[in-house]
């Protein structure tokens, strides 16, 4: 079993803030064993505190990184790319390599438009009573069935129930 240090326990809390990395992966990453890992979660108060936290971090790190895509996905948002053509000389080097120049840089931007369901998962989920993604129907009113039963006394009513029909 590895030894408990305070170290091993900051590396595996960066590891969690980091990346959504399995226990495997981050007891692989840190050099201790799975057991080892679940065995200080139960027996040291500091490590599972510290593993809860950073996992809390992680998290709240997730959520920013949706809430900010999702603003890019809402507005539409435009990325610069670079292309750079090049072209052999025909030469070499004096390795025999072939020696190629730079042809042309190009920076090409590219903009990508609002994505309607991030927009529609948006108005639903902030303004719920003006958006909604489902119908809702509302059905009310008196639904009168009549009988003919309805017009008789009880007395006439027991004698049909006791089977003394005329």
């Amino acid at each position: 079993m590895a030894k408990y240090s305070r170290k091993i326990v900051d590396d595996i809390c960066t590891l969690i803030r980091m990346d959504s990395y399995t226990v495997t992966e981050i007891c692989e990453k840190a050099g201790i064993a799975k057991d080892t890992y679940y065995n200080w979660l139960k027996t040291k108060p500091d490590f599972s505190d510290a593993i809860k936290k950073a996992q809390d971090e992680f998290g709240e790190l997730m959520l920013s990184e949706a809430k900010k895509s999702l603003v890019k996905m809402i507005r539409g948002y435009t990325v610069q790319e670079k292309h750079t053509t090049t072209a052999d000389t025909g030469n070499k080097d004096e390795n025999g390599k072939p020696i190629v120049r730079v042809k042309e840089h190009r920076i090409i931007e590219k903009h990508y438009q609002p994505v309607p369901a991030a927009v529609i998962f948006a108005l639903c989920n902030l303004d719920p009573d003006n958006w909604k993604n489902r119908q809702e129907n509302k059905v009310s009113g008196d639904i009168g069935i009549k009988s003919s039963l309805e017009t008789l006394s009880d007395e006439e009513l027991q004698k049909i129930v006791d089977g003394e029909t005329e």
